[in-house]
């Protein structure tokens, strides 16, 4: 299946999971489109200075994978400075949040993965 830009849907969250600011969620694949067991496949971009809040992922896993900018994140409780090329994997009932630091966006891809 090749999905065209296009027809991709575009979102924006303000305040997301409590965060700061706007985040554009661009969903390459909606959860209905997909026959595995994934509830995101999506872009994100988070503009400098906003955030996605502190929240967990109960029976599921949450990847990011950073394309460009920086980030900082909290996986649980500890915080590290993130850029292009790290990935974040949080699950187990574990939470996490992320915010843009830096001049420029912060994008990156996450898939949300169930685990039932």
């Amino acid at each position: 299946m090749v999905k065209r830009a296009k027809d991709m849907v575009k979102e924006i969250k303000e305040q997301m999971r409590g965060g700061k600011g706007s985040v554009e969620i661009l969903h390459i694949f909606k959860k209905e489109e997909l026959k595995g067991k994934a509830r995101l496949c999506a872009k994100i971009t988070i503009e400098p200075g906003s955030s996605i809040g502190l929240h967990p992922h109960v029976d599921e896993e949450e990847i990011f994978y950073i394309i460009s900018g920086k980030g900082m994140v909290n996986d649980n409780g500890t915080t590290a400075e993130v850029g292009s090329g790290d990935g974040v994997l949080t699950g187990d009932g574990a939470s996490h949040s992320i915010e843009a630091v830096g001049d420029e966006p912060l994008v990156m891809m996450a898939v949300i993965l169930l685990y039932q």
